[in-house]
């Protein structure tokens, strides 16, 4: 199936479209999800209509790639650079006909901000009923570096007070909106204000469910760390490329990296997942 190229709000990006009608959007700008429609018309990734797409600021919504830093967690501007660079799609393999792959590697540019040499490419996968993203990270340089990450994804919800997340019950949590670390007593989150956690990765997948059906979020072991964030109408307000009521249509459920860098010698690889299934 060929991989149509297009323009969204000024932005280069690809199309991938499967025979049975599901449709995933990748802007070449920090190789970023920007939506996935399943084959009955429901799109599954929200995308803020006040997103910026300027090229150089970070898009609000879509699956952001935040790497080689998570948050404010280091030296570098937040969530890195990774977000905020243009990629260059790799010709579609022929042996995966429902892969779209993007690479970034170092330039003068990255190492101006983060002196090393690495290969970073971001395959996104859409077969009916899911999409997989999965992040390969390579040290090509002469030295050991280390890294955080996470696959920042946000799901669209058609109402939040009427979503549950399910599946995190008794997992070691952070929460940032407190500064409290506990166990996660509750069977299944809801939300209405300001929530922004960092739990330990449960084995499982976790579950989202709303009234039109669950979805499914698996990652893989290597995200040791899973971040549910939704900002509330007060934080909302305060984001001026979020409408107002954006926090009502969004859940951001990211699997991530973040307590223990990764440590990657000259050569080595490290590939981290997340994958969406409709359930």
């Amino acid at each position: 199936m060929p991989l149509q190229t297009l323009d969204v709000r000024g932005q280069p990006a690809v199309r991938l479209t499967l025979p049975e009608g599901s449709t995933c959007t990748v802007a070449l700008h920090g190789a970023q999800v920007l939506g996935w429609t399943t084959a009955d018309g429901v799109e599954r990734i929200y995308l803020s209509p006040d997103a910026v797409f300027d090229g150089l600021a970070a898009i609000r919504g879509g699956v952001p790639v935040c790497w080689p830093q998570f948050n404010q967690r280091g030296p570098l501007a937040k969530h890195g650079f990774a977000r905020n660079m243009a990629w260059q799609v790799e010709p579609v393999d022929p042996a995966a006909p429902g892969d779209v792959r993007l690479v970034l590697t170092d330039s003068d540019a990255t190492r101006a901000l983060w002196p090393h040499g690495f290969r970073v490419t971001l395959t996104v996968t859409l077969t009916p009923q899911a999409l997989r993203t999965a992040l390969d990270v390579v040290n090509t340089g002469t030295a050991p570096w280390a890294f955080t990450a996470a696959l920042h994804t946000y799901l669209r919800v058609d109402e939040i007070a009427d979503v549950r997340l399910e599946g995190l019950l008794g997992a070691a949590r952070w929460d940032a909106v407190c500064d409290l670390r506990h166990p996660e007593a509750t069977e299944a989150l809801r939300f209405g204000e300001e929530f922004d956690s960092v739990y330990a990765a449960p084995a499982e997948p976790l579950r989202l469910v709303q009234p039109r059906g669950t979805l499914e979020i698996a990652q893989s072991a290597s995200c040791t760390e899973t971040v549910v964030w939704n900002p509330g109408p007060v934080l909302a307000a305060k984001l001026s490329d979020l409408p107002d009521d954006g926090w009502r249509h969004m859940l951001c459920v990211e699997a991530a990296r973040i307590d223990e860098a990764v440590l990657l010698q000259p050569g080595a690889a490290w590939q981290g997942w997340q994958q969406l299934s409709v359930r």
